[in-house]
């Protein structure tokens, strides 16, 4: 009598196939993501740490490059033409913010009201300048306040008067905030518009039945529930403020008294890079500015999101 033995290969215990299993989505998850995380790293990390590296070295006219340590930074927040031009930032960012969103928000609202005739043509129209390059609606604008050759020069000629010139030392600022705002009314508009038309049309039926107003239920049932929009849309214009650079940098030809190498922190790193060649410097310029940037952000965010 002949036994015959066969072998049975057992199957694998619950935990190893979890294991292989829970891999597996995991590479998956991987494959779809690790396009981004490599673009990611390629243009957004590197570049960080090759400025941080940068910002630790300083070009002598004896010795080449060297080391110096956190020099370069100590010698940025000592500089005065740095601080002037964030300070001129920030009085840029207090004023011109607010009423860009200011008139972001009153846009959005009359176009969600219902009884604006012609909404999607208002709509469009506000957002069209956002599809404006920033350097084109810059040199729109300027040759617009040109007392020699644009419309400011026209209209002076055309009545006889003399219109205060928009790119003079003391109104240049206020003609950068007028084209950014130009320019992004209607991308915050958009911002909020949107998120309006989200809001649960219950809230509406509750503030009607208690006999809330027009401009009662704007202020205590649109405007809270776009709360996070307007959080949103206030960070990227804080960021957008503190990266301020087209707009100077065109009208700095039209307007070179008034507009100086540091008029922006921004400005003053281009400057200190391809005019002067301080590439450690202006990294460092450029990092302490990101810096600075994320704190204010942050805070923002913080205390916007906050609950009172």
């Amino acid at each position: 009598m002949t036994l015959v033995s066969t072998s049975v290969q057992a199957a694998p215990p619950p935990r190893r196939r979890a294991r292989f299993r829970l891999r597996k989505e995991a590479l998956a998850g991987w494959g779809f993501i690790g396009p981004f995380v490599a673009v990611f790293a390629l243009v957004f990390l590197a570049p960080i740490c090759y400025a941080a590296y940068l910002s630790l070295f300083k070009d002598r006219l004896i010795g080449g490059t060297t080391f110096v340590g956190l020099d370069n930074y100590g010698e940025a927040l000592g500089d005065p033409r740095f601080w002037d031009g964030l300070t001129r930032v920030g009085m840029f960012l207090l004023v011109q913010v607010p009423i860009m969103l200011g008139v972001a928000l009153l846009a959005a609202l009359a176009i969600d009201s219902g009884r604006l005739y012609g909404k999607s043509f208002f709509r469009v129209a506000i957002f069209l300048p956002y599809a404006v390059p920033a350097v084109v609606a810059s040199l729109i604008w300027g040759f617009m306040y040109g007392t020699q050759f644009g419309l400011v020069g026209n209209i002076n000629d055309a009545f006889g008067i003399t219109l205060p010139d928009p790119l003079s030392p003391s109104l240049v600022l206020a003609s950068i905030g007028n084209i950014v705002t130009w320019e992004f009314v209607g991308y915050n508009m958009l911002i909020f518009y949107s998120a309006l038309k989200v809001v649960p049309r219950s809230l509406y039926e509750a503030a009607a039945i208690d006999g809330a107003g027009e401009w009662r239920v704007v202020a205590s049932v649109k405007i809270p529930a776009i709360r996070g929009a307007l959080v949103i849309a206030t960070i990227f214009s804080i960021i957008g403020s503190f990266q301020l650079f087209n707009e100077p940098s065109i009208l700095q030809k039209l307007a070179p008294n008034a507009i100086t190498s540091d008029f922006t922190p921004n400005v003053y790193t281009y400057s200190l890079s391809f005019s002067g060649q301080q590439h450690n410097y202006a990294a460092t310029v450029a990092i302490v500015m990101g810096v600075i940037t994320a704190i204010i952000a942050y805070a923002v965010q913080l205390r916007g999101m906050r609950k009172d």
